[in-house]
């Protein structure tokens, strides 16, 4: 009796053990100061005979160039799903800081040197993805978490 509790006692040590050792691994936390950027997807003009979902996987491809070029920064796609213009596609942009950001924004919101630089290394790809397709609007909202 005496093992069995023993056994039954270490096996719950080792499951909560690894529960809080996967949670903290791979829990993600937005603190203070993070800006969260929700671009959408509004006025993509398609070439002829490519869909929505072509595009929008063709630029999911870009993230991992977009976010070597914008260090720190992370890009997630997302899909609307309900509400006003559900089936829309777009990335939300997490960005440590607003003077992260301001390294590549004017004020005003429009690009700066640095920014208008990653652009340039953005080039290739950019002209790959407007085979497909070209937006007219990049309609955004910037979150501060606070």
């Amino acid at each position: 009796m005496r093992k069995q509790s023993f056994v039954i006692c270490a096996t719950m040590i080792f499951a909560l053990s690894l529960f809080l050792l996967t949670s903290a691994t791979y829990g993600q936390d937005l603190k203070k100061g993070t800006l969260v950027g929700v671009h959408t997807f509004d006025g993509v003009k398609l070439a002829p005979g490519v869909t929505i979902e072509q595009y929008v996987s063709a630029f999911n491809k870009l993230i991992p160039t977009f976010e070597k070029a914008q260090n720190g920064w992370r890009f997630y796609p997302i899909k609307r799903i309900r509400g006003d213009k559900s089936s829309t596609y777009g990335v939300m942009i997490i960005i440590p800081s607003m003077k992260e950001r301001d390294k590549y924004y004017n004020a005003d919101g429009s690009e700066n040197e640095l920014g208008k630089s990653v652009d340039k290394t953005l080039e290739p790809e950019m002209k790959e993805l407007n085979k497909l397709g070209t937006m007219s609007a990049d309609r955004y909202i910037d979150w501060l978490v606070y």
